[in-house]
């Protein structure tokens, strides 16, 4: 639960941005001691630079925190979080000049750097907190955070702790949290209501394979549907991946917490919107029951598909969901899977590449992404490149020999079932931090989703 915000306190200790070009005028204006202290700490405003100023009694006067240049910002993002991560504990305000986005920015970034991960390690002692800056709503930035926080804490939890039974629980909770209408269908049931392919990857594991199914607002609000990659483990089946690459393995149901950390934003904020979140939760497991290289298997659609990889199982599972969420024809349809190694290939591991091809929704993403630092790029339906994706045996391909342009055939496999939806968006996100940064810890990541989030919000207000 976010808590680095605090009420107004007059005796909150000020933060000063003190960007490296003023550093120099800027100092010399102090009194003679802080001249002094920034003097024997060597202080510029370097960027994310802290220098704690003492009072005359021994307690803390005030906080400089560099601000850098612009182009060093242009960088990187939530830069202000580092402050949050190095300051001991009390109340601070800031006493600043920022433009309301950058603002909002330094606020959401403090927040998101109170994130602990603690379910196996105890953490204790007590955080920072911030004032809350004027302009800046702390309910709306709150609701955002734990959004956040939920979808990290289900990725950093192990399989062993988040299977199929435990994602339905999480699932389960997140809708009662809020009265939505949630059901489950588990195991052969899939085949009984025609959703063979979800059945197909997950009848291997001792977990039954289940769609989870949540509903929640007005109906006469727009409709607005996510589908999110639950596969909860992937050992990649019977085409078992090598050690190393199994080793992150647990992340691989990011979507479908990236899908259920969206819904808890939507919900949070009461947004008119009629939604819908569809997350097939499976395990890719090896044993005699496994689906093979060679198979051919029927979707929900009644396109086949030749498996020519069984470690290219996600789409398998969404296409399933895909088809069924394409059948009520929702306004707006957004897809979100850990689903390719080539888009981290062209992309790296902070950006959410994003397939769509309505223009508007690509514009309105793109704007979104600039301004609430939720890093995207659009990538192309190339139309020549659907030849990859049809086999000789099958109307579809999922792992096309080759390996050229991945996270694009990918893209175009599940386009194949969608057809009736006003806008549709498939995310081939990474829902990992590889390396620490600024209000962003080692561990999972919530990528893509507080761009969808603005993006519904401005169409919702209109």
């Amino acid at each position: 639960m976010p808590t680095g915000f605090a009420e107004n306190d007059h005796n909150a200790v000020p933060i000063t941005l003190v960007s490296s070009a003023d550093a120099a005028a800027w100092t010399q204006r102090q009194p003679e001691m802080v001249r002094a202290w920034i003097s024997a700490n060597d202080f510029k405003g370097k960027l994310n630079d802290c220098l704690l100023v003492p009072a005359a009694d021994g307690g803390l006067a005030q906080v400089l925190f560099g601000w850098g240049d612009a182009a060093r910002r242009a960088r990187g993002r939530f830069h202000f979080a580092s402050a949050a991560e190095c300051l001991p504990a009390g109340r601070y305000r800031m006493d600043c000049g920022l433009d309301a986005p950058d603002l909002e920015e330094a606020a959401l970034g403090w927040l998101l750097a109170g994130y602990r991960f603690d379910r196996y390690h105890a953490q204790t002692g007590e955080q920072a907190e911030l004032v809350v800056p004027d302009g800046v709503n702390p309910n709306r930035l709150r609701a955002i955070c734990k959004a956040e926080f939920l979808a990290r804490d289900l990725i950093n939890t192990p399989a062993n702790d988040m299977g199929p039974s435990d994602l339905e629980t999480a699932f389960e909770q997140l809708g009662h949290a809020f009265g939505a209408k949630t059901s489950v269908i588990r195991g052969d049931a899939l085949l009984a209501q025609n959703l063979p392919m979800i059945h197909a990857v997950g009848r291997a594991s001792d977990a039954e394979p289940r769609l989870l199914d949540l509903r929640w607002g007005d109906a006469a609000n727009p409709t607005v549907t996510l589908v999110g990659k639950g596969v909860c483990f992937d050992t990649g089946g019977l085409n078992l991946k090598p050690g190393a690459s199994m080793a992150l393995m647990k992340k691989d149901m990011g979507g479908a917490a990236t899908a259920m950390g969206l819904a808890q934003a939507i919900m949070g904020l009461d947004l008119p919107l009629r939604l819908r979140v569809l997350i097939p939760a499976v395990e890719n497991s090896v044993s005699a029951g496994a689906f093979r290289p060679g198979d051919v298997l029927q979707s929900r659609k009644g396109q086949s598909v030749e498996i020519n990889n069984t470690d290219a199982e996600g789409r398998l599972v969404l296409a399933d969901a895909l088809a069924l969420a394409d059948e009520e024809s929702p306004d707006h349809l957004f897809c979100m899977a850990t689903l390719t190694g080539a888009a981290r290939v062209a992309l790296g591991p902070d950006i959410s590449p994003f397939y769509t091809d309505d223009d508007a929704l690509s514009h309105a993403l793109l704007r979104a992404a600039r301004r609430v630092r939720d890093p995207l790029w659009r990538m192309p339906f190339w139309e020549p490149y659907e030849r990859m994706i049809e086999p000789d045996i099958a109307d579809l391909d999922n792992a096309p020999v080759g390996g050229f342009a991945g996270s694009i055939t990918a893209a175009l496999f599940l386009r194949r079932f969608v057809e009736n939806a006003g806008t549709f968006a498939h995310f081939d996100i990474y829902g990992w931090n590889p390396t620490k940064a600024p209000a962003r810890p080692r561990g999972a990541a919530f990528m893509g989703a507080r761009a969808i989030l603005d993006v519904l919000e401005q169409r919702a207000v209109k």
